[in-house]
């Protein structure tokens, strides 16, 4: 072994004579190593001991070391000595072994491909073997591995501060540390050295032991690509407390790729990276808290969970406990039922238990203390009239096993009916079969009548151009009913908020701009405008969809562009064909920074002292033009006394003149900011130089 590990040495060293003959001898001397490692069997510390004295003569004092340490990753995190030269036999012992999460020279190694590399150790201030020996002098810890697999770290030291070095040092020992990885691939501590190892269990006992787990866990395998590299992990296997977020059974994901399953672990949350770096290095990882995101009918869809990843022999074992949603969402539930009267539920038909919030059992009519009612009574509990479309609704969730949605009129025990909608999505377990429903009720009632009210006005007032104009009046005050010129400020710490509505000077043009300013239960403000293609009822009754829409959907704690995605669909989907233009925004309080996305609509305009511009502009189409849409984002740092502006194009638009004139203008009256709020946005009504009769929003917002 010392005699191929002389010759490949030699050989990295010759290769500083020229680039071209870098890789092949130093491919030379690895492949030597490997054959004799091969013929020899597991090293024994003898052999890695003089390995380290070969490397230290023949290879590293040309270079100036004084002496070398191997070290062996252990599948705990441990390091172990596996050989040195140049320390003293005392000192050596004293370092035969570094427990886990240690923080050495060698351990911050582990955490760079590209090495660790200190001019002196004493600048450092980090423990390593040594240090009395050589205080103020350089180090350099270099990970040695293979095939994506980290199984060491080659420890240099200098006698003396280390000035920066060449390239082709660099790759010379960068060529040695892979030399180190090929005598360690086989490496087996001495019996008694440091802490016995550990016996990890085989893939077949790993999976035996994720299917004792009660979270939801993956047996990962490396998957190689055909130069030997870690392209990926294979699913090898997939335990019993296992639920796809997609809905997928148990035999679909097993045996996949993990980023071919879970293309999203490559994203933020760096899950696949976190999983690489355990199989590198075996070094445990633990987080609490982490987002996972996966996608569900090309959705992202997230979840907070704690992560467990740890390697076991050559497999990793990824596990993950989502986080105790129940407070939570009782939580949101009741801030829903505030902002958007909805109620939640969730039916175990296996078990028969039955889960409503509050504002169900308020919906229903029922107290609290009452039972729930299943869904395969819901029949009793409506219009007779209902009982078609609450039974082809039934039919949708638990025979075919499809989401599904129904509005129906709830005949409560007190004698009061109520409009409602219910949209509920069915659960499968491992095993495909159907476990739990869980879903939401709406109260849609004064939706309802209010759609009654306007139908009955438009067939009333459809001949006359009285009738017409007494439409419009009527429409104007509902409008108005919904969307105040004004509504009572929101009170947000060190952050004033002030709204103004404007409906158009001609009745028959009643339109459907919309505004929203309301306090989050995350603390968060929601701040957006819109404006729904078109005049008349039907305009005013899309606008009043996408309003509370965006309101329900905005307790969720998703970002502004989620949030406009999703209203793309309820637009798409939900509101006769319409298109609508809107800007949304979530204003931290505690961070003075406002989060934005917009659809198809102008930006918003900061003014900050004596200076007014528009806010970069970001991606994202008119809502309802297409099914699927996504939204770019962009963050604004908020400074003490900035005034923010969001408002629809009837503020500046004009016959005569283009956008970016119209834009020019209204950037002139915006500054200088007045001392109030709500007298700025007064100015800008007032002296507003459109013409084209159109309604106008405007949300202001000042920052101290």
């Amino acid at each position: 072994m010392t005699d191929a590990f002389l010759a490949a040495t030699t050989a990295v060293r010759s290769s500083d004579a020229g680039d071209g003959a870098d890789a092949g001898e130093a491919g030379a001397g690895s492949a030597a190593v490997r054959l004799r490692a091969a013929e020899s069997g597991a090293l024994a510390a003898d052999d890695t001991q003089a390995v380290a004295d070969a490397l230290l003569e023949q290879a590293l004092r040309p270079l100036g070391a004084a002496a070398v340490a191997i070290w062996a990753a252990g599948y705990d995190g441990s390091l172990t000595l596996a050989g040195s030269a140049g320390f003293s036999a005392a000192e050596a012992t004293r370092w035969h072994y570094v427990p886990p999460d240690v923080t050495t020279v060698a351990r911050c190694g582990l955490a760079e491909r590209a090495g660790q590399w200190f001019a002196s150790l004493g600048e450092t201030g980090l423990p390593s073997v040594g240090r009395h020996q050589y205080p103020d002098g350089g180090r350099v810890a270099v990970p040695a591995g293979t095939g994506g697999r980290i199984h060491g770290v080659l420890e240099i030291v200098w006698p003396v501060p280390l000035a920066p070095q060449p390239p082709q040092v660099v790759r010379q020992v960068e060529a040695l540390a892979e030399l180190c990885a090929h005598t360690l691939e086989s490496y087996v501590p001495p019996h008694g050295a440091g802490q016995e190892p550990r016996i990890m269990p085989d893939a077949v006992e790993l999976m035996d032991l994720a299917d004792g787990l009660y979270d939801p866990a993956l047996v990962l395998v490396p998957h190689l690509d055909a130069a030997g590299h870690l392209a990926d992990f294979r699913i090898q296997h997939v335990n019993k407390s296992f639920l796809d977020p997609a809905g997928r059974p148990r035999a679909v994901v097993g045996g996949a790729l993990l980023l071919e399953a879970y293309p999203m672990a490559a994203g933020d949350s760096e899950l696949f990276q976190n999983v690489e770096r355990v199989y590198a290095t075996g070094e445990p990882f633990r987080a609490r808290r982490i987002n996972l995101t996966a996608l569900v009918d090309q959705v992202p869809l997230s979840a907070v969970a704690d992560i467990s990843i740890s390697r076991h022999g050559n497999a990793v074992l990824l596990i993950w406990r989502i986080e105790d949603e129940t407070a939570r969402l009782a939580s949101l539930l009741q801030h829903a039922q505030r902002l958007g009267r909805i109620g939640g539920f969730e039916e175990n038909l296996l078990t028969g238990e039955i889960t409503w919030n509050g504002q169900l059992f308020d919906l229903y009519g029922r107290p609290q203390t009452s039972t729930p009612v299943p869904l395969e009574e819901l029949t009793s509990h409506a219009h007779p009239d209902d009982a078609v479309t609450i039974g082809r609704f039934l039919r949708t969730l638990l025979h075919h096993r499809r989401p599904a949605s129904a509005a129906f009129r709830l005949q409560r025990p007190d004698g009061v009916t109520r409009h409602v909608r219910l949209v509920a999505e069915p659960v499968l377990d491992t095993d495909d079969r159907l476990l739990v429903v869980r879903g939401a009720y709406q109260d849609i009632s004064a939706q309802h009548w209010t759609e009654v009210a306007l139908a009955a006005t438009r067939d009333q007032l459809a001949h006359t151009e009285q009738q017409a104009i007494e439409r419009a009046r009527l429409t104007l005050q509902l409008q108005h009913a919904i969307m105040p010129p004004a509504q009572t400020p929101l009170r947000v710490p060190d952050l004033q908020v002030a709204v103004r509505y404007r409906p158009a000077e001609t009745e028959q043009l009643v339109g459907g701009d919309w505004y929203d300013a309301v306090r989050l239960p995350n603390g968060l403000v929601l701040l957006c405008v819109g404006d729904v293609s078109g005049h008349g009822i039907e305009a005013a009754t899309s606008m009043v969809v996408l309003r509370n829409a965006l309101r329900g959907l905005a307790v969720t704690g998703a970002g502004p562009g989620q949030l406009l995605s999703w209203l793309n669909i309820v637009a798409h989907h939900l509101t006769g064909g319409v298109t609508a233009t809107a800007v949304c925004g979530l204003y931290d309080p505690a961070r003075r920074t406002l989060r934005w996305a917009r659809a198809g609509h102008l930006p918003p305009v900061l003014v900050r002292g004596a200076q007014a511009g528009p806010l970069p502009l970001v991606k994202g189409m008119l809502l309802g033009a297409v099914a699927e849409a996504s939204y770019e984002e962009d963050e604004v740092q908020l400074a003490a006394e900035d005034t923010l502006l969001m408002y629809t194009d009837g503020l500046i638009e004009r016959r005569d003149r283009s956008v970016e004139e119209s834009l020019a203008q209204l950037l002139s009256t915006v500054r200088p900011a007045p001392d109030s709020l709500d007298q700025h946005l007064d100015r800008l009504l007032t002296y507003s130089r459109s013409d084209t009769d159109d309604d106008t929003c405007l949300v202001g917002i000042r920052v101290g």
